[in-house]
């Protein structure tokens, strides 16, 4: 049997020495195979590291994200609360307005205690981010204010904010409540245009 495997061996020699075909040279096929592998994994290395970096491009902007987030959360935390306690101030406000039909004797005191209770409660709610929109004598915007009313003058500008009916408040940049307001309307001077 080995001698059958070593004449067979001796034949596929021949053939191959008498074939006018050379096959290349052992050092190119190997070359020519490792330059395709080489360039194959140099390939799929820059495909990673583009994955990679997009990868780790979009967990930063997610972090960012959160970290957002999470601000907001803690920033806006009490806001249902704060739109509960708006009404007490209006109370209040409107308590101190009423005041003034009190005799001067008997109603100073209860006058005094409703400015000092008025006055803790916006000085608590401005530490939470609570903010007065301020109203009055400025320029009219549908973003703060809501118009209630339209008050023709000769004094004003158009749309200047008259008369504000209930104040407007912010939490932080958000808006809670706008104001309600009486907004100028000029009147042309018929004079004039004569």
């Amino acid at each position: 049997m080995e001698n059958n495997r070593a004449a067979q061996n001796e034949n596929t020699i021949k053939q191959l020495s008498q074939s006018s075909e050379q096959p290349p040279p052992m050092g190119e096929l190997v070359e020519e195979k490792t330059f395709d592998e080489i360039s194959e994994l140099k390939s799929q290395l820059e495909d990673l590291k583009e994955k990679h970096l997009r990868l780790y491009a979009e967990f930063e902007n997610y972090k960012k994200k959160a970290q957002r987030d999470r601000e907001d959360l803690i920033m806006y935390s009490n806001e249902s609360l704060i739109q509960d306690l708006l009404p007490v101030i209006d109370t209040l406000e409107m308590a101190l307005t009423h005041a003034s039909d009190i005799s001067k004797d008997s109603g100073q005191s209860l006058i005094k205690g409703i400015e000092n209770t008025l006055r803790e409660f916006r000085r608590v709610l401005e530490k939470v981010g609570l903010k007065t929109i301020e109203a009055a004598g400025k320029p009219f915007d549908p973003v703060y204010h809501h118009a209630m009313s339209q008050v023709e003058t000769e004094e004003l500008e158009d749309n200047v904010v008259v008369e504000e009916f209930r104040k407007g408040y912010m939490l932080y940049n958000k808006i809670l409540r706008p104001s309600y307001v009486s907004v100028s309307k000029k009147i042309v001077n018929k004079q004039n245009q004569g």
